[in-house]
């Protein structure tokens, strides 16, 4: 097999092991992408709703269906597949319905909750945009699995593609694309949400930073990261103002260290200035997010902490949102932090991938690629909530050692094994 073919026989192994989990896979925030979608093709408000809930639905009975399946005392017990869906529906389209005679008709989405808490979904049409064309040609069931499919797939083909831009050797790059599959990055990206596609862009960004300080393409890779900036802002637009800070920080330190320590011959000089162009962009991307935010309307950070703190608005706000917001970080990061501590896996990969990128010659690079997965940290700190399923806002972390363990592991491999005068003499008179 030629090595190239490697990069779809990968994404074609990891797209038939989905097919163990076709449905089962949303969380509660899906079904408000999903009737944002079906209402972006023409669907009414009921023919969403209807549509949606069955999804849901259908997904919950087929986790009830296997959990019975291997509970040691009812797995003897009858399919509960038809009592889950029929109460699921019952209790969903009661709330909805009571919502729709209240006047709830407006916007794309179908009104599961408040109207505050779905002023936030109206917000993000990115994902449900990209879901359109899937769930219209392929249904709802298999059209929500297979733009899935595409969103991780490609997420793993843009890390391949980002080592290679590096120079990295061939095998080293596939680890790139595997890692991306089997760490938390392939799951989550699995899960119909924002957080898959989100995932992509955020490597496409990294991918243009790797085309402007390495792969002698500057204009070609600020167009990528300039659109995908962009992009993201449809999908998250928080994500794309905490991208834009973190580049901005990260070409503006860099920048600076290499002009103070005058480099200003070589690649050295033209890695200044990339690194200056790209924080410019990420400026950009920040004051850009700010302003349409502002001009759209978009709920506020005040908003957003209310969110948290009553619980998706379904209690009383907050007096002294801020103060209590902090107490509650500094709670959140001891306990998140002794998690880490009894099982330190990411705790390992970030080390591992830091060592990676921070060393050698591609260390502006690094410095990007750590600002990259640094917003999984902001992304986290937005919303400390211990509770929230499968760690699914700090995922972007896991791109620092998806991208940077290859580039560790490349460092090992070219490293030439040294040995002391008389070592050498004693093996060359033993080989004769």
């Amino acid at each position: 097999m030629r090595p190239r073919t490697w990069v779809p026989a990968l994404a074609a192994v990891f797209a038939v092991l989905q097919l163990a989990n076709v449905t089962g896979r949303d969380t509660p925030d899906t079904k408000n992408y999903l009737s944002y979608a079906l209402s972006l093709r023409g669907d009414s408000k009921r023919a969403a709703a209807a549509a949606t809930i069955d999804y849901a639905c259908g997904g919950r009975a087929s986790t009830a269906y296997r959990r019975q399946k291997v509970d040691v005392v009812r797995f003897h017990a009858p399919d509960p597949r038809r009592q889950v869906v029929t109460e699921c529906r019952a209790t969903a389209w009661r709330e909805v319905d009571a919502r729709l005679r209240d006047g709830r008709t407006g916007g794309h989405t179908v009104p599961f909750s408040s109207a505050r808490f779905m002023r936030i979904f109206e917000a993000r049409p990115g994902y449900p945009v990209f879901l359109l064309p899937f769930v219209t040609v392929l249904g709802v069931t298999w059209g929500v699995w297979a733009s899935s499919v595409v969103i991780a797939v490609t997420g793993g083909i843009l890390a391949f593609l980002i080592l290679r831009t590096l120079s990295v050797p061939m095998p080293l790059a596939l680890t790139g694309q595997a890692l991306y599959y089997v760490l938390p990055c392939g799951t989550t990206a699995m899960r119909p949400m924002t957080e898959g596609l989100l995932l992509a862009l955020t490597l496409a960004v990294v991918w243009g930073c790797a085309l402007v300080l390495h792969g002698h393409r500057a204009r070609a890779g600020l167009v990528l990261v300039g659109g995908s900036l962009a992009g993201m802002f449809t999908v998250k637009h928080s994500q794309a103002l905490f991208l834009g800070l973190c580049l901005a920080g990260a070409g503006a330190w860099i920048g600076v260290r290499r002009w103070r320590r005058g480099r200003d011959a070589g690649r050295g000089r033209d890695t200044g200035r990339g690194a200056v162009a790209l924080a410019a962009v990420g400026s950009g991307a920040v004051v850009g997010s700010l302003v349409l935010a502002k001009v759209l309307d978009y709920p506020s950070t005040s908003e957003s902490v209310q969110d948290l703190l009553a619980n998706h608005f379904t209690r009383p706000d907050r007096t002294r949102p801020w103060p209590e917001f902090l107490h509650l970080q500094a709670n959140f990061w001891t306990e998140w932090l002794r998690r880490q501590l009894w099982q330190p896996l990411l705790a390992a990969a970030l080390a591992a991938g830091a060592w990676g990128a921070l060393r050698g010659r591609r260390r502006a690079f690094g410095g990007f690629l750590v600002a990259a997965a640094f917003t999984g940290i902001l992304t986290q700190a937005g919303h400390p909530d211990i509770n929230i399923w499968g760690d699914r806002l700090i995922v972007p972390a896991w791109l620092l050692p998806v991208v940077g363990v290859p580039l560790l592991l490349e460092r090992f491999l070219r490293e030439p094994v040294t040995l002391p005068a008389q070592d050498r003499a004693e093996r060359a008179h033993s080989m004769g």
